[in-house]
């Protein structure tokens, strides 16, 4: 089994990340809340209730829930595990939400850092991200440094409240022996 880091947190250091619980869901709520209410990176309804985000966000194995946090502030989280079932279930998929308040300040990297250690670990040979919002620039240039590759776009397949019907990109990142 995966162990989660245990890494303490300390001014300019990067957040713990460990696994979430279901009793960590209100802390996590108040970073989920105001993504999905957003509508700006989620294809989820903007209405989406609390034990509704809660039923699509903790994972139950083989996938998994994580949260990173500083000072016991939950920070952000991160949702991981197999993309598809059956034949697919060798390459992962993953999701992230970062407090609108921690954004800039490396969250996301810490978070995307463990969950390909994570997949590393659990033998995925690859990660694959279904539906990253275009518009989003700050996430797809993130996962660009990271090593995922724009493999397609769907055009006009997000309607984002600021900016009309942009593109969903489909990005991957090979996790073989040669892949950082």
């Amino acid at each position: 089994m995966w162990s989660v880091s245990t890494r303490a947190a300390s001014p300019g250091a990067p957040p713990t990340i460990r696994a979430a619980r279901p009793a960590d869901w209100p802390a996590l709520w108040r970073v989920v809340e105001p993504v999905v209410r957003e509508g700006e990176t989620y294809t989820y309804p903007t209405d989406l209730t609390s034990e509704q985000a809660k039923e699509l966000w903790l994972a139950e194995p083989p996938a998994a829930t994580v949260l990173a946090e500083s000072d016991g502030v939950v920070l952000g989280t991160a949702r991981m595990g197999p993309n598809k079932p059956g034949h697919g279930d060798h390459v992962g998929t993953a999701a992230f939400m970062v407090a609108p308040e921690a954004r800039g300040r490396g969250v996301a990297r810490a978070l995307a850092e463990h969950v390909v250690a994570w997949h590393r670990a659990e033998g995925y040979r690859g990660i694959q991200f279904n539906a990253v919002v275009e518009s989003n620039t700050a996430a797809v240039r993130l996962w660009r440094s990271l090593g995922w590759d724009i493999v397609g776009t769907v055009p006009g397949a997000f309607r984002s409240p600021a900016h009309g019907y942009v593109g969903l990109h489909v990005m991957y990142r090979a996790l073989d022996q040669h892949s950082e």
